[in-house]
């Protein structure tokens, strides 16, 4: 793997506006990360497919609290839809604190980030400051494999963008399957790596974990590693973000 760019990576299993929109505890720790205030919040809908739904939830939730924009990527140019207007992708993306990365699929993800270099221009982002964070696929991503559900049922995805060393694994008490599809792929066709709950979080500083946070008190993180014929599951400490958090 390539060295992690250095920069705040937060891998959310679940949560945040999408899932969460009456608890705002894990997007306001993303908040709280970045470089400047109020923050130049980016919102990439790549994994659905830009949907307008989405796009219009993102505005809803951080409108107010950060100067918001979103690029999408499966328009006729790379252009964002909304100010600043810019033909120059490099310049745009230089210009914001974070980029949220909404659900979907994984694998169309990579491949339109791929095709149009925002891989790159993400990476030269989080060294120069910016927070990569997102939720389900904006989990997944930033790992070297996942679990996803982009060809249909649960399975393996070995081909992520290595901003973060092993795999990933979101909604792992939310979708009854994942747990146990994870278990049986770590090890084998996916490295070691970590599992979030819904309504969990990873914060990676540097490409190594700071602490799981959480918006809800039940809300798990996990360190899966596999180790001959068995795989080993270690609960992570993991600090609620709500009232009494200590």
């Amino acid at each position: 793997m390539a060295s992690p760019p250095a920069g705040h990576i937060v891998a959310m299993g679940g949560g945040g506006f999408l899932m969460e929109p009456e608890n705002p505890l894990l997007d306001d720790f993303v908040l709280g990360l970045a470089r400047r205030k109020p923050a130049r919040v980016c919102f990439l809908p790549t994994a659905s497919g830009d949907a307008a739904s989405t796009v219009a939830r993102f505005y809803r939730a951080f409108s107010g609290r950060s100067i918001p924009s979103d690029l999408t990527l499966f328009e006729s140019s790379v252009l964002p839809r909304r100010p600043p207007k810019t033909t120059d992708l490099p310049s745009f993306v230089a210009e914001h604190d974070v980029f949220y990365v909404g659900g979907g699929s994984t694998a169309n993800l990579l491949a339109l980030w791929r095709l149009h270099g925002l891989d790159r221009l993400l990476r030269d982002a989080c060294r120069a400051g910016a927070v990569l964070a997102g939720v389900s696929a904006g989990m997944n991503c930033w790992f070297e494999g996942s679990v996803t559900d982009s060809f249909g049922g649960l399975g393996p995805l070995a081909d992520g963008l290595g901003f973060l060393e092993g795999s990933a694994c979101p909604h792992y008490d939310g979708e009854p399957e994942r747990r146990p599809t994870y278990r049986r792929l770590v090890g084998s066709e996916l490295a070691d790596g970590y599992a979030a709950d819904d309504g969990a979080a990873l914060h990676f500083v540097d490409g190594a974990l700071v602490e799981a946070v959480s918006s809800r008190p039940s809300a798990s993180a996990y360190r899966v590693e596999g180790r001959g014929s068995e795989v080993i599951e270690e609960r992570l400490p993991v600090r609620y973000l709500g009232t009494g958090a200590t």
